[in-house]
């Protein structure tokens, strides 16, 4: 089972076969989204959101990601692990921001994504490639901007807002960057971006027509309910599942039926007897 590599996704791309990715963040459903064959798992930082219950992305601190990355790194075999660098990780300057990329990849990642392109972004990911670290670029809807953006808006709407979308993502790969996320785009302009790139794209809401598709998998698990993005199928209900079990577990607790003859550990008569005998 070979590792999935920078080079295995430009293959998969040059050949017209979709790139699969899904995010997780500990180590058994990694090792489950592993076996399943999904080419990249990242550790996002939605896990703010759906593991540690931020009220968005921006509260994600880099001692956590770090947690998550060592969980997942261990569940995944043939995946490519990518870290999400969490909001101000990697903006106050390059030399504090590559110390934080190589703490991912000492954790175990196999790359790091990185939102946004400005000239300061686009000078560390050539520094991060330089010093051996693939980079995942991120443009369209950028969370960690979210405040600034006004929201989550989708982007690229209009021929001259696909065309900047375009231009950034020609910066990203001629910086270094494998890939490129494009979120929450129209997917005519996600086509087009796509086509006048040589690097892969990854949708995330930006349609059919990109190199890949990315989802969350609390969102594709059905476990997280308080928001579903528009373009998130749901292939399970989790949600559902959890609620039922622990229902269930809560009443055979209450009732005396949880734990059964079967489920307990019992003392040879003899021990028994002399337990017995000493209590007496």
């Amino acid at each position: 089972m070979a590792k999935v590599t920078v080079r295995t996704l430009q293959k998969l791309k040059n050949s017209g076969e979709k790139i699969s990715a899904l995010t997780a963040y500990d180590y058994s459903t990694a090792k489950y989204i592993d076996q399943a064959g999904i080419d990249i798992i990242l550790i996002g930082d939605s896990l703010g959101m759906v593991a540690l219950g931020y009220e968005d992305t921006t509260k994600v601190e880099v001692e956590e990601m770090a947690i998550f990355t060592k969980a997942v790194a261990r569940g995944t075999q043939r995946a490519m692990v990518i870290t999400d660098m969490p909001f101000m990780s990697y903006t106050i300057d390059i030399p504090s921001a590559l110390r934080n990329i190589g703490s991912m990849v000492r954790y175990g990642a196999n790359a790091v994504k990185i939102e946004g392109c400005n000239d300061y972004i686009l000078e560390l990911i050539t520094r991060t490639v330089e010093a051996g670290i693939p980079v995942l670029g991120h443009i369209g809807f950028t969370p960690q901007s979210q405040n600034v953006i006004g929201g989550h808006i989708i982007q690229g709407k209009t021929t001259d807002a696909t065309m900047h979308i375009l231009q950034q993502a020609k910066l990203l790969q001629l910086a270094g960057a494998f890939a490129v996320v494009l979120e929450m785009v129209p997917e005519e302009s996600a086509k087009y971006i796509t086509e006048n790139l040589e690097i892969p794209t990854i949708s995330c809401g930006a349609g059919r027509y990109c190199d890949g598709q990315i989802l969350v998998c609390d969102d594709i698990f059905g476990k997280y309910s308080e928001f579903k993005p528009k373009f998130a199928r749901r292939y399970g209900d989790m949600k559902a599942l959890i609620l039922d079990c622990a229902t269930k577990y809560n009443n055979d607790v209450k009732s005396g039926n949880y734990p059964n003859d079967e489920e307990i550990f019992k003392l040879s008569e003899e021990e028994n007897n002399l337990l017995n005998s000493h209590i007496k």
